[in-house]
């Protein structure tokens, strides 16, 4: 086997996280590349022996050399899903020139591009043209490109599953569209996964482009009577209505599943077209056994049940983390910034209490109030935000970067601290914090922090319209995490930080 690294681009993907660990198990030296250092190595993967990192953004050309110098292939596995972005499509060419003239100069053997199937149908959405596109520009420079054009990747924690069973499971009767009668091929993520690695160690596809599908092609209503049947659900009635546009269904969408109308926009889009692989000269050079839907559906619904989901969605972009959160900024001196947070301490060891701050959100709850919860994110979901559907990508784990609820996780450090970000539509950033401090053996600390910039006076007002539930619900939800680890509270809660901060990180002890 050739000692030399294969470069994966969206590592930290849906796809490109599940891809890595499969190289890795495979003997293959890996170099993972993206925004965020720290992103990469919170992943189960991100200490393996045989992995390396490299930081670079897709649209630096410089970087990006830096980055596949010594490479001797890669796999492109990114892409501008988002329409609020509305040069998108720029941006996917930017990416994907960056990626020709950096595999070049780094004198690459192969790049193995996953894209869409339907791109080159003339009514196809603008997301499935720009992924041919982007094939089209991967393509145009020296490096010999394998491009694999797939429909429907089904497996648990993407999005297209996501879509289908929060559909299935919340609506007995839908209105849809017409297009819910269009043939579809979808295909299982771990067929996905065995072809970009079968590509990687079989020169013969160098240069080719190959449709994947599995064995079945059935229209968008059989799999959602699949699901109901494998849920073991009353059969769904489902009605298509020729007036129903892809927007109007995308804001359907966005308020009755996780997948925020930013990601139900592009997906329904992709959905007017019949997604058919047209040529299946891949099962002879890759052979494997290929998963029905049926299957697909069924191991996807048991690792959702089990909380085995490797990779997520949500999990793909990066981590912005605003720069006020360090203190030492002096550039954010003499600016509004508004602080609140209590603490309790709690008869117990911190390994406890962390096991229940760890597992906050999703289908677990706050601890306390979770109604109020609800209604912050259907009020969310109403105004485009991205609610409180998405949950977490697991019960109990939890690691820099996952999705949250409607937060992000951007610090987590087991039995010392984590800290989210606020993604919800807000009018200003805010910032939720815990932090354990362990008292000998048998006593911890936990103090719960938030704070918040506020965008202008409507930020100002809103953060003082929801001062007055801070210390209901960050009482109640120390008290109910101690509830939870069964131990009773020895002091607290009692608040420690000032009402308000002004120009000033500092906590008030």
């Amino acid at each position: 086997m050739d000692n030399k690294p294969v470069l994966v681009s969206g590592a930290t993907g849906y796809v490109g996280g599940r891809l890595v660990p499969l190289l890795l198990e495979n003997g293959h030296r890996t170099r993972v590349v993206g925004r965020s250092i720290a992103k990469l190595k919170c992943r189960p993967w991100g200490s393996h022996p045989l992995l390396e990192t490299a930081q670079a953004d897709m649209l630096d050309p410089a970087a990006m050399t830096e980055a596949c110098r010594g490479c001797r292939a890669a796999f492109y596995l990114v892409h501008s899903m988002n329409p609020r972005n509305g040069d998108f499509e720029n941006i996917d060419r930017r990416a994907a020139a960056s990626m020709t003239k950096a595999a070049a100069a780094g004198e690459l053997e192969q790049i193995i591009y996953l894209g869409g199937l339907g791109g080159d149908n003339p009514a196809a959405s603008r997301h499935l043209r720009s992924r041919t596109e982007v094939a089209e520009i991967l393509r145009g420079g020296p490096v010999p490109v394998t491009f694999l054009r797939a429909a429907i990747i089904l497996g648990a924690g993407s999005a297209s599953f996501e879509l289908i069973r929060y559909l299935v499971e919340r609506l007995p009767l839908m209105i849809t569209p017409r297009w819910v009668e269009n043939p579809v091929q979808p295909i299982a993520v771990r067929n996905v996964l065995a072809y970009l690695k079968g590509c990687l160690e079989n020169p013969d596809t160098r240069g080719r482009t190959f449709d994947i599908g599995g064995p079945d092609v059935l229209s968008y209503r059989r799999l959602m009577e699949i699901y109901a049947e494998e849920s073991r659900l009353p059969r769904r009635i489902v009605i298509p209505l020729p007036v129903l546009t892809p927007r109007l269904s995308s804001y359907w969408v966005n308020l009755v599943t996780p997948v925020p109308f930013s990601l139900a926009g592009p997906l329904i889009e992709g959905l007017t077209v019949p997604v058919v692989c047209s040529e299946d000269s891949i099962r002879s050079i890759i052979p494997q056994e290929l998963l029905s839907c049926r299957d697909a559906i069924r191991y996807a619904m048991e690792r959702t049940r089990s909380g085995g989901v490797e990779t997520c969605w949500s999990d793909a972009g990066p981590v912005k983390v605003p720069e006020w959160l360090d203190c030492n900024d002096a550039s954010f001196a003499g600016g509004t910034l508004f602080e609140c947070g209590y603490r309790v301490v709690i008869r117990a060891p911190a390994a406890d209490v962390w096991k229940q701050v760890s597992s906050i959100g999703g289908a677990g709850g706050w601890h306390y109030a979770d109604w109020l919860w609800a209604l912050r994110g259907a009020v969310d979901r109403v105004i485009g935000g991205v609610g409180l559907r998405r949950g977490r990508r697991d019960p109990q784990e939890v690691r820099y970067g996952d999705a949250l609820d409607f937060w992000r996780v951007i610090d987590v450090s087991p039995e010392k601290r984590l800290r989210l970000l606020a993604e919800m539509k807000l009018p200003g950033e805010a910032l939720l914090e815990f932090r354990l401090e362990a008292l000998g053996e048998d006593r911890t600390v936990l103090e719960q922090f938030s704070r918040f910039r506020p965008k202008g006076l409507a930020g100002i007002a809103y953060w003082y319209a929801l001062y007055p539930f801070h210390r209901l619900i960050f009482s109640g939800m120390l008290r109910g995490i101690a509830g939870a680890v069964g131990r009773p509270v020895v002091h607290g809660p009692e608040r420690f930080t000032s009402r308000s901060g002004a120009g000033s990180c500092s906590i008030v002890e």
